[in-house]
């Protein structure tokens, strides 16, 4: 199963691999599910792996690695859909990427992408994506 996952939701997997963000990041880790980013999402995901903070808790390599994993274990696409008037606009390449590619966004701040935005996207919490998917 192909999905986007918002970068809240890819760090929590990391930090904390028992909960539901643990258990999707081990989903896409066995190729049970196929994570799907453009440029933008990508780029998202770098900034934030790279952050001082989480030197705590993955050395410079780990993350170097991580970076390289989903580069290279990622499907791309180009968002052709628009969205606009989101609560946090940063949050657009998700949902333009999720809309074009016919896939399930999971995040953890469902606030942040209201239904009349979302059109036909499905949005899930990663509680509800783990109970949709066993």
């Amino acid at each position: 199963m192909k999905l986007i996952l918002d970068t809240n939701v890819l760090i929590s997997g990391l930090l904390n691999p028992q909960g539901p963000p643990g258990r999707i990041v081990d989903a896409l880790r066995s190729g049970e599910l196929q994570l799907i980013i453009d440029d933008r999402i990508l780029s998202e995901y770098v900034c934030v792996l790279r952050r001082p903070y989480f030197e705590r808790y993955f050395s410079r390599t780990d993350r170097e690695h991580l970076i390289e994993y989903l580069t290279k274990n990622s499907e791309y696409t180009v968002a052709t859909v628009r969205v606009s008037g989101l609560p946090d606009p940063s949050d657009a390449p998700f949902l333009e990427t999720a809309l074009t590619a016919d896939v399930p966004l999971v995040t953890g701040n469902r606030k942040h992408f209201p239904s009349d935005l979302c059109k036909e996207c499905a949005i899930y919490s990663p509680a509800e994506f783990i109970q949709l998917i066993t």
